[in-house]
């Protein structure tokens, strides 16, 4: 009886010790990114290549892009893959990164009820807002210092809407992501200025539908930096150099513009190699 169990026990030690020696074998880098590439399902398209070709697996966590540059200041990422270029290159500046490349673009939209009822549907995107404001038509932000609330920032600027004083029960802050805040606009029936990628991935659209497109200034362009290991030591300088360099190499591009829902393109490789 004595032997049997000793014989289990041995046999459990030495599977616990094959698991901890497969998970320390295990190539892994962590990438902090904005929440549009994980929830437009772009990253599903793209990993499991990048992780073929490199052996090499990568996990996302899946942020706002102020909240994805802080994670990556902290030092709990070894890449970012983000889409505010003035947030970037702060980032950069400040020493956390070590070289900003631009990998895709894609734009944003503005989303609102079908009936429209602040007629602010066309090309314009700051009349559009304009119209909203006036109308006191429900608006859903992110409101959570994300690449996409940073751009809505600077649409109402630019438009010429002081949100601190402008801002009442019409406009509702949510703190969320894309996906979340499209789910909150699509039960008031309300606005939201969302990237295309997750509008064409989103399923619970109600009511809703694009109203504004097409302006120049909705222009949406992301980029990839890998985090200095001047500042982090502990930073998976090679690997995570090895991710970028896939992911802005023919294989990547194509990779990227090759993801579609239905028959439409979600993001468009422009990688300067």
């Amino acid at each position: 009886m004595i032997t049997r169990r000793l014989f289990w026990s041995a046999l459990a030690a030495c599977g616990l010790l094959a698991t901890a020696t497969s998970q320390a074998q295990e190539r892994f880098i962590t990438v902090s990114s904005t929440t549009s590439t994980e929830q437009s399902g772009l990253f599903g398209h793209l990993l499991p290549a990048f992780e073929k070709a490199s052996g090499i697996k990568v996990r996302v966590v899946a942020l706002g892009t102020g909240q994805a540059l802080d994670m990556a200041r902290r030092g709990d990422a070894d890449v970012v893959f983000v889409h505010d270029k003035a947030a970037e290159e702060k980032f950069i500046s400040e020493g956390y990164g070590v070289k900003r490349q631009e990998v895709m673009y894609n734009d944003f939209v503005v989303i609102g009820p079908k009936a429209d009822p602040a007629k602010a549907a066309g090309k314009d995107i700051l009349e559009g807002l304009r119209r909203i404001e006036a109308a006191k038509a429900a608006f859903v932000s992110r409101g959570d210092k994300s690449g996409t609330h940073a751009a809505e920032l600077r649409y109402w600027k630019a438009a010429g809407v002081d949100l601190d004083k402008a801002k009442g029960p019409w406009y509702r802050d949510t703190g969320s992501g894309m996906g979340p805040a499209l789910n909150t606009a699509a039960s008031m029936n309300a606005y939201i200025l969302a990237d295309r990628g997750t509008w064409l991935s989103f399923k619970n659209r109600g009511e809703l539908g694009i109203v504004v497109e097409g302006d120049s200034k909705l222009f949406n362009q992301y980029g990839v930096i890998l985090v200095n290991p001047a500042k982090h030591a502990h930073v998976k300088q090679a690997d995570g150099q090895k991710f970028i360099d896939w992911v802005v190499s023919a294989e990547g591009q194509t990779a990227i513009a090759e993801y579609k829902i239905g028959d439409e393109q979600l993001f468009f490789p422009n990688a300067k190699r």
